[in-house]
């Protein structure tokens, strides 16, 4: 294994780090969130993103404290993947003090500021034109920050994301436009609601530059997104960043669905032999980038930490009737 102190190793074990503390924290969650005595604990709907872990860490590795992003109602990946507290989730799952929102948003709704995770928006889309002015902001403030908006495959059949991809790329805007592709609105296939186009063009359309990475492979997105960040920050314009990635348990819940039938048998099949965690772990591990013996004990380690967070989350205080109107202005 190479020298413990080169920056690719340094870099690549804290990304699989963060793919381990996103899967771990996500398990927790399914574990918690119906069994028995604990129905009533997280009463907020969850959106997961098992399967989606590579997307998250792959570009947010990249990202540098200042640089803001702004997610979706799948966000518990984004919020981990950019540096947000395991706590601060744990308590806003909970409803709890202390959470991202001191329990107000939930789970759809993480953001931290001291990690410029800005907002979790649950609206379809709606984190598009948010990242973009913010992005009109940093650049008409001579700031040096990128702006970074999540989204999925159904966001590019709303008006909202040609809209705003046409004025981010008239403007040349410090931003990047991060699709996750994980082919399903709820129930219905890319297939179903979109003629037969690559959704990479309806990126280069607007004039935005284009890349496409493997959603699933994390040295392909950290590799990819690199290159495309380099670009915005040389002010070479807006980027639209496309991953191909695929959920593994239901829409919303903590269950499988599969039963349900809406999903072809032989691409679940696919798709879950191509756990994102597992390729990377083996290529790191290939490349003599790290051992086993680091996966195991990292994986020990935040196990011990997130139940740990979730017991305390548990047992924190609820906010009280008197905070109902704070923040309420009108």
């Amino acid at each position: 294994m190479a020298a413990t102190n080169d920056p690719c190793i340094v870099k690549v074990k804290s990304q699989i780090e963060a793919l381990l503390r996103i899967r771990i924290v996500e398990e927790e969650i399914v574990k918690r969130y119906g069994s028995p005595g604990k129905e009533q604990q997280m009463r907020c709907p969850v959106h997961l993103s098992i399967g989606q872990e590579a997307a998250a860490v792959g570009v947010c590795s990249n990202l540098l404290l200042e640089d803001k992003i702004f997610s979706t109602h799948r966000c518990h990946a984004h919020y981990l993947a950019k540096g947000g507290s395991v706590r601060k989730m744990a308590l806003e799952l909970h409803g709890k003090m202390g959470g991202c929102l001191d329990g107000r948003g939930g789970s759809m709704h993480l953001m931290d500021l001291d990690v410029n995770v800005v907002t979790s928006v649950p609206i379809v889309s709606s984190s598009i034109p948010l990242a973009v002015g913010s992005a009109l902001s940093d650049m008409i403030d001579g700031l040096q920050s990128v702006s970074v908006a999540f989204f999925g495959d159904a966001s590019m059949e709303e008006g909202v994301y040609h809209e705003s991809a046409n004025f981010a790329a008239l403007h040349k805007l410090p931003v990047v436009f991060v699709c996750e592709n994980n082919m399903f609105s709820v129930y219905s296939h890319l297939k179903q609601r979109q003629p037969d186009r690559d959704l990479i063009d309806l990126g280069a359309a607007h004039g935005l530059q284009t890349f496409r990475a493997d959603g699933n492979d994390l040295f392909d997105v950290s590799s990819k997104f690199e290159v495309a960040l380099r670009q915005v920050r040389q002010k070479k314009g807006a980027v639209f960043f496309l991953m191909d990635t695929y959920r593994s348990r239901e829409h919303c819940g903590v269950n499988f669905d599969d039963d349900l039938g809406y999903r072809d048998p032989n691409e679940t099949k696919k798709w879950s032999e191509r756990d994102p965690i597992q390729l990377a772990c083996e290529k790191a591990i290939l490349d003599g980038l790290l051992d086993q013996q680091f996966i195991d004990e990292q994986s020990h380690k935040i196990t011990a930490m997130v139940q740990s967070e979730f017991d305390f989350a548990e047992k924190a205080p609820l906010p009280t009737p008197d905070m109902a109107s704070t923040y309420v202005y009108a």
